[in-house]
């Protein structure tokens, strides 16, 4: 599964006209590979046009028009007019597998293993403090 398409997916769902992606998340040669990574952020507010010029001026982000971010270290994300919230997507080779550990390390599933044919496989949970976040099922090297 490329990061491009998780991307257009999440902005299919969120809304979003159109978004900019990173490169896929692979590890490079020669380092191990973390068990998750994280491969896409998004963060929401009441006001995208205050959180744009916030993260922009902040940190140095460039955020596009349709408020896809682009950071330094090369990871994407988007920001979103809704409710104050961030989800960070991690990738996993089996949504079901994490979703079991997840459940039975406390946390709950919040959207279930969700198919975008051609485009991504991914799933929300919350974590025991309630946090939203992702999965992204990635490809088994």
């Amino acid at each position: 599964m490329k990061i491009r398409n998780l991307i257009a997916a999440i902005a299919a769902v969120y809304g979003f006209v159109s978004i900019a992606y990173a490169a896929d998340a692979k590890p490079s040669s020669g380092s191990a590979a973390m068990p998750a990574p994280i491969v896409f952020f998004d963060i929401a507010g009441p006001d995208a046009t205050k959180l744009h010029a916030f993260y922009a001026s902040v940190f140095g982000w460039s955020i596009d028009a349709q408020n896809a971010i682009k950071t330094p270290g090369g990871l994407d994300g988007t920001l979103r007019q809704d409710p104050a919230e961030k989800i960070i997507y991690m990738g996993v080779p089996d949504i079901n597998a994490a979703l079991e550990q997840i459940k039975a390390a406390g946390g709950t599933v919040d959207m279930p293993r969700t198919v975008i044919p051609k485009v991504v496989t991914f799933a929300l949970f919350k974590d025991p403090a309630g946090n939203r976040m992702g999965l992204v099922e990635m490809p088994k090297s």
